[in-house]
């Protein structure tokens, strides 16, 4: 245990050597802002509500997800239920299968589901030629690096070095402009999703009661990825629930503003089947993948309130751990609070034990999470898990 420690302080001062990470990191406030012109003197209230509406959730969890496959199969869209990462890995390449051939196109929105289960390099390694759409997942794709933070993967890059890797991958020329390297982006992806046969995405929410898959995003390439190929893949945990389409909209405020300091993002998509004979455009196929990877095991133990987690990261943007050593740091998909839990959980104590050892000098992430959760117990629960993922 104390040398996985050591790995994590070894890998700090190459996370820590650029200051503009640091300063990255200390830009994304906004949250407190966003959710008070939202909420006002209301705030703790919504809090406390959404927390008590997830636990229903998460107490009836059975019940809801027959009624979301029921109310899926109803509209078109075929259910997948996956054990493990193994499991829906499998599923998601038989889909594929079907539709692609050795070389062709798969288009990807952000999506850290996929990320948990290494779908890309699964993919890859089957022949398909997987391209991340969301600009900051691209910037990550052709540079060979990984996401630093779950929202907002790049913040560790500046604009010069995104300007440097487009003009290697031949985007365009070099261009320091933010205006000028969203255009390069955009023109290189556009061709992507003409010739894409099949778009996966994640799912930020799903309605049990209606079978909607909702997906927030600002940067419009979700859309995109789900209705420009012919198949739309969607991979979601199993806890991404809401009972029914009125208790949403305060979620999708919590998320804006505690993950981007927004009060709404600036696309809410509904997705609901497949395209129908009067519509013009969509998917002729929509598939949702059900992803447990040891959710269920979970929800029977004491890290139960961690499947409240809407991946805001806001607990990140507040952890001095996190400032300090950045994403990379971490050495798993999911990083500062969030990951001193979920990495232990789904990777085992012999490998990522250690990061519930940083609990003393990480944030309360309670504090600064839409829907609080009890983070030090959990924490300390968390170094006694085995591997649940796969």
């Amino acid at each position: 245990m104390r040398r996985d420690f050591d790995r994590f302080v070894e890998r700090l001062p190459q996370a820590t050597k650029d200051s503009v990470r640091l300063a990255s990191i200390l830009r994304t406030q906004g949250r407190a802002r966003a959710l008070g012109e939202v909420f006002g003197d209301r705030l703790e209230e919504t809090r406390q509500a959404a927390a008590s509406l997830k636990e229903d959730v998460l107490a009836n969890l059975k019940t809801l997800l027959l009624r979301f496959e029921g109310a899926c199969e109803a509209s078109g869209t075929r259910v997948h239920w996956a054990f493990d990462a193994a499991e829906a890995r499998q599923i998601v390449s038989e889909i594929v299968a079907r539709r692609c051939g050795f070389g062709d196109v798969i288009v990807k929105g952000k999506s850290m589901a996929t990320e948990e289960i290494g779908l890309n390099e699964h993919l890859a390694g089957l022949g398909y030629q997987v391209v991340e759409t969301d600009l900051g997942e691209f910037v990550v794709q052709i540079t060979d690096d990984t996401p630093s933070h779950i929202v907002t993967p790049i913040i560790h890059k500046t604009r010069f070095e995104v300007a440097a890797a487009f003009e290697r991958e031949g985007l365009g020329n070099y261009s320091e402009s933010p205006e000028e390297l969203t255009l390069q982006a955009r023109n290189h992806l556009r061709e992507k999703f003409r010739s894409a046969k099949v778009g996966i995405s994640g799912v930020n929410f799903a309605i049990a009661d209606t079978g909607r898959l909702v997906i927030v995003e600002n940067e419009g390439n979700n859309r995109l990825s789900t209705t420009a190929p012919d198949v739309h893949i969607a991979l979601m945990g199993i806890e991404k629930l809401l009972p029914d389409e009125e208790s949403l909209p305060e979620f999708l405020h919590l998320l804006a503003g505690s993950g981007v300091g927004q009060t709404l993002t600036t696309y809410v998509h509904f997705i609901q089947g497949p395209r129908r004979n009067d519509e013009t455009d969509g998917p002729q196929e929509v598939h949702v993948v059900l992803l447990d990877n040891g959710r269920t095991a979970t929800l029977n133990s004491p890290l139960r309130s961690i499947l409240r987690c809407i991946r805001c990261g806001a607990c990140l943007n507040a952890c001095p751990v996190y400032r300090e050593g950045s994403g990379h740091a971490y050495g798993h998909v999911y990083s500062g609070p969030l990951g001193a839990i979920m990495a232990p959980m789904l990777g085992g104590v012999e490998t990522y034990g250690q990061l519930a050892r940083l609990r003393p000098f990480a944030v309360d992430a309670s504090r600064f999470a839409p829907l609080p959760f009890p983070f030090p117990r959990c924490c300390s629960n968390s170094e006694g898990r085995v591997p649940i993922g796969s």
